[in-house]
């Protein structure tokens, strides 16, 4: 027989993620550490698990059945095995209800959980993302029929109990324009509010709950004329309460997750809060989902240089293992230093929303969260594609072929992009979150690397410079603002990197581990600035024949 190539295998992603336990260990009171250390041991495992099966069976997607053998619409969905699994895992290991231990800490030891979880969930952390902002926007709206109905069941440790939440906003005009929604509410005889329409996007539809969008009868027209309601979505008997599924929807990745076009017809709701301005009322889910996104989008970045450099250690070429070869070796190290920037960044933004969400941050780090959020979320997501990317093709042609699952984790990481908010859409409401110009992001350098006249922490300063010299110069100028707005979200999202690497190389050092340091000045090294824009010809660039 001739020779045959090693498979990459999967490193333990607790025991063997050094930047994971680097970070919880400087984060974390020890005591609360190892409680939840059993937890992020079996999540490890369960990964690992899943990997090997992935190897083993072949890869199976939802699969919709709208008619019965009878003629009944039943509308069923069958589920992959790791999402059948997935209540189970979920409480079991206590991946939501962490979250809301009220406690500082507990954003902290949520997402340490999911971000070993997420990749052998097969995005059933999707629906766990919704699930946890609407438990967030119940909470803060109040409405304590509604906290007392759901949150039980959303935060349960028992999968008999467990409910998942989905969110239903996006609409066949809309799209990210929310206020375009089509969707109507109307009371009947008896008070009961009822929806009527098309919700083009439902990720969770296997869900026993949502929160939709949708305008009262009789309303005006824009955002601020929607209502955000409550539903759940089956009966007692398991039926479903006015909705009709479509189809699932075929899509780039993301295959075991089954998002369904439905419709709407007399689905009973329950308003959250006041019949107006429903936008406003999940503002408050957004921290969440989208560092959930964050999270996620690194969690890929972690699993594809795991395996990258596994495979570098089992595979040779002219006569050299692969991670041997000064090129290859240079092109794992650069991948590994962003993904460091990008967990820094995220993990960072998990610690100050804990904080924040329980009264003990300082004045300026609600500010600096709000800032913060959008743009690791937008961030980050970047990065993945371009470092998984660049993962499979450490591959070589294995690389592009689907039977070893790793085409999966590129198909996958483009949606991080899309979810909860395009590049351009957060990227505008950075800007929104920039009204005081820099002065967060500037605090939190000053923080986390005190002045020491170094070359790094003088480039940290200059480039904060001059992107507060940017929005000077154009704040008056509503359309140039806007056309910078990515360049001063990737600056400014790398500069809070780079700042928190710093840091993590001083407490590297400390510890005699010089890793962090090398990861800080690789980072750097590539600069921090995306500021610089040529002219503005984007409408030469753009023209058409006939408009010239």
């Amino acid at each position: 027989m001739g020779f045959v190539q090693d498979a990459p295998r999967l490193a333990h992603p607790f025991r063997d993620d050094r930047v994971l336990n680097a970070w919880l260990a400087r984060t974390l009171p020890a005591e609360r550490l190892a409680a939840m250390r059993p937890d992020l041991e079996a999540l490890a495992d369960y990964a690992v698990m899943a990997w090997d099966r992935r190897g083993r069976t072949p890869r199976t997607e939802p699969v919709l059945t709208q008619w019965d053998a009878w003629g009944s619409r039943v509308d069923r969905i069958a589920l992959t095995p790791a999402w059948e699994e997935g209540p189970g895992i979920t409480t079991k290991h206590a991946v939501l209800a962490a979250g809301h231990a009220g406690s500082p800490w507990a954003r902290v030891e949520e997402f340490a959980r999911v971000y070993l979880y997420h990749i052998a969930s097969e995005f059933y952390c999707c629906p766990l993302a919704m699930t946890d902002g609407a438990a967030t926007a119940l909470h803060a709206s109040g409405n304590r029929a509604l906290i007392e109905r759901a949150l039980p069941h959303f935060l349960s440790r028992d999968p008999a109990t467990f409910w998942l939440s989905g969110q239903w906003m996006t609409e066949t005009p809309g799209g990210s324009d929310v206020g375009r929604t089509e969707t109507v509410a109307r009371q009947d005889a008896d008070g009961q509010w009822r929806l009527y329409g098309r919700k083009w996007f439902s990720s969770a539809v296997v869900g026993e709950a949502a929160l939709a969008l949708a305008r009262p009868e009789g309303a005006g027209t824009g955002t601020a004329a929607l209502a955000l309601f409550y539903v759940e979505t089956k009966d007692e008997h398991g039926a479903w309460r006015g909705i009709a599924i479509d189809r699932l929807k075929k899509k780039l990745g993301t295959h075991e997750l089954p998002t369904a076009e439905i419709h709407l017809d007399g689905l009973a709701a329950t308003p959250v809060g006041p019949l107006d301005h429903g936008v406003r009322q999940i503002a408050p889910m957004l921290n969440v989902t989208r560092t959930w996104n964050a999270v996620c989008a690194v969690a890929s970045m972690a699993r594809a240089i795991s395996l990258a450099r596994d495979y570098a250690t089992r595979r040779s070429a002219f006569g050299t293992r692969l991670i041997d070869q000064p090129l290859h070796a240079r092109t794992l190290a650069d991948m590994q230093a962003e993904y460091e920037a990008a967990f820094s960044l995220t993990f960072f933004v998990a610690e100050l929303l804990g904080r924040v969400e329980h009264g003990e941050g300082e004045v300026h780090e609600t500010a600096l969260l709000r800032l913060l959020t959008p743009l690791a979320k937008l961030w980050t997501a970047k990065v993945s594609i371009r470092v998984v990317s660049e993962a499979l093709e450490c591959f070589g042609g294995a690389g592009y072929i689907e039977d070893t699952g790793l085409p999966q984790l590129l198909r996958d990481a483009q949606v991080y992009a899309i979810w909860e908010g395009t590049t351009n859409i957060l990227s505008l409401d950075m800007l929104r979150a920039l009204s005081g110009g820099v002065a967060p992001i500037r605090e939190a350098v000053d923080d986390l690397v005190p002045e020491d006249g170094t070359p790094e922490r003088a480039a940290l300063a200059a480039t904060l410079d001059a992107a507060e010299s940017l929005l000077a110069d154009i704040a008056a100028d509503r359309a140039s603002l806007e056309a910078s707005a990515r360049g001063l979200a990737f600056t400014l999202a790398r500069t809070m990197a780079a700042a928190l690497l710093l840091r993590s190389a001083r407490w590297g050092a400390a510890d005699g581990d010089p890793r962090p340091g090398a990861a800080s000045r690789r980072f750097l090294a590539r600069g921090l600035d995306r500021l610089a824009l040529p002219e503005n010809d984007d409408d030469a660039l753009l023209a058409t024949d006939r408009g010239m």
